[in-house]
């Protein structure tokens, strides 16, 4: 793999340019987590229900793209002054994952490590500076069962610096990023559904308009993605070797995108290509229809388009495929009702190298983004009123055969239990457990079993 390359050389002053001439008041990325919110949160000492959702952890959805979760954050964020206003972020986790697969081999490993960082206020209200270390060792982990990901290669623990980045301020609303940070778009994200994210190499700008006082928000973004760290490794590499192109192939990623919001509409799009490696389209709208007094109705559309671009390095020959979905939810209370829908075309399965993938039907285990494969997503969950902060899910994905012969139908059954403990003495711990079980329908009928227990920990903020 790659060493590290010194962020200064000419590609990225070349994007910082581009960045700053074409995209003044946008980003590629922000600093919102990709794992679904907990079910509730404490703010200014007050229990705050979260509404639920059907976010799968690892997923980025574009509304949420760009910024901070909501404004406010944002504002407070922009205000911090300093080293009297630095934050610090610790987290401990502790993740066991125990995987049967289909050709009967087994992955199991359990984990400990987590995160600890800072971010500095805003110097002369212009610029502030971060870093995260992140840490993953083993307490149990057979070299013949190896594969988590909660591991590097081998059941080895490792101990990496993965973000160390600069923020500049060009007005309120508009932030320019340099350095090694983690991001979060529908295909280039942190994908955080393991010990530690992915971390990139980046030069991105980043704004967030509007959204208070009733006045539709706007989130836009551009940039250049040079190196990404995946979530189980402690070294950076090229975006397309880490795409799958022959080694020594060293290609970044050009993203551009943005998203409306009004009310109860969202609309975004946002473009990602890498010169000789692959494009990669994604679009998004949503709608939500209130109903009665504890009773909405959201619908969802999502349409991705890839294609392979210039000499065709990432297989060496042309490629193109996409995939399109639908999605309704009903809210009541604290249940909430999802159907989806997700059909795959082109002439190759789609990808996604650098994030958890935004598809409907992407699971905890299958993505079913193969060639010519439809899918049906049924889920139910419900956060309970008499546990604060305790909520639970089950689905059920049902595939056909995608249009490779030496490939097959899979049915998925997910069954999740979370509890984040918003208050009292145990106030910042979460636990959570997660089954699915993957049904293969090849001669054999070969199954798939995945269990995972994870137990985070957040301390007061220092």
């Amino acid at each position: 793999m790659n060493a590290y390359r010194n962020p200064s050389r000419t590609p990225l002053f070349v994007a910082c340019v581009l960045a700053s001439a074409l995209l003044a008041p946008s980003q590629a990325g922000a600093q919102t987590t990709t794992s679904p919110p907990p079910a509730a949160t404490v703010e200014d000492d007050e229990y705050v229900e979260q509404a639920p959702t059907s976010t799968e952890q690892g997923q980025t959805p574009i509304d949420e793209a760009f910024a901070p979760r909501d404004r406010a954050e944002w504002v407070r964020e922009t205000r911090r002054k300093a080293f009297q206003d630095t934050k610090w972020d610790l987290q401990i986790r502790s993740f066991y994952l125990d995987r049967y697969k289909y050709d009967d081999t087994q992955s199991e490993a359990w984990a400990l490590g987590g995160s600890l960082g800072f971010k500095t206020g805003y110097f002369r209200d212009r610029f502030a500076f971060g870093a995260t270390g992140y840490t993953s060792q083993k307490l149990y982990g057979p070299e013949d069962k190896d594969g988590t990901l909660l591991l590097k290669s081998g059941q080895e623990g490792y101990t990496v610096l993965g973000e160390v980045y600069g923020e500049f301020l060009i007005n309120d609303d508009t932030r320019l990023t340099v350095g090694r940070r983690g991001i979060d778009t529908p295909y280039l994200n942190r994908n955080d559904a393991r010990m530690t994210p992915n971390t990139f190499e980046l030069i991105t700008v980043q704004g967030l308009y509007g959204g208070d006082e009733g006045r539709p928000e706007w989130r836009v973004g551009g940039g250049y993605v040079d190196e990404i760290k995946e979530r189980n490794s402690d070294k950076f590499v090229s975006m397309a070797t880490d795409a799958g192109a022959p080694a020594g192939t060293e290609r970044g990623v050009y993203a551009l995108g943005g998203n409306f919001k009004m009310g109860d509409l969202s609309i975004g799009a946002i473009d990602y290509y890498s010169d000789d490696i692959i494009n990669i389209f994604y679009t998004e709208a949503k709608y939500a229809i209130p109903l009665g007094e504890k009773l909405k109705l959201a619908l969802a559309a999502q349409y991705s388009d890839q294609a392979s671009t210039g000499d065709d390095l990432l297989r060496g020959t042309n490629f193109s495929s996409d995939q399109w979905g639908a999605k309704a939810e009903l809210a009541w209370g604290g249940a909430l009702f999802t159907a989806a829908y997700t059909s795959a075309g082109g002439d190759t399965n789609m990808q996604n190298p650098w994030s958890g993938y935004p598809g409907y039907t992407s699971v905890q285990v299958e993505d079913f983004n193969r060639d010519g494969e439809d899918a049906w997503m049924l889920r139910a969950g419900y956060t309970f009123p008499w546990i604060k902060g305790a909520s639970v899910y089950a689905l059920y994905v049902d595939g056909s055969d995608p249009q490779s012969p030496t490939e097959y139908a899979k049915d998925e059954y997910d069954f999740n239990f979370q509890w984040a403990i918003p208050d009292g003495f145990l106030q910042g711990l979460l636990f959570r457990i997660r089954y699915a079980h993957v049904s293969q329908k090849d001669p054999a009928e070969s199954d798939l079993d995945d269990v995972r227990v994870m137990i985070y920990y957040d301390p007061p903020k220092l």
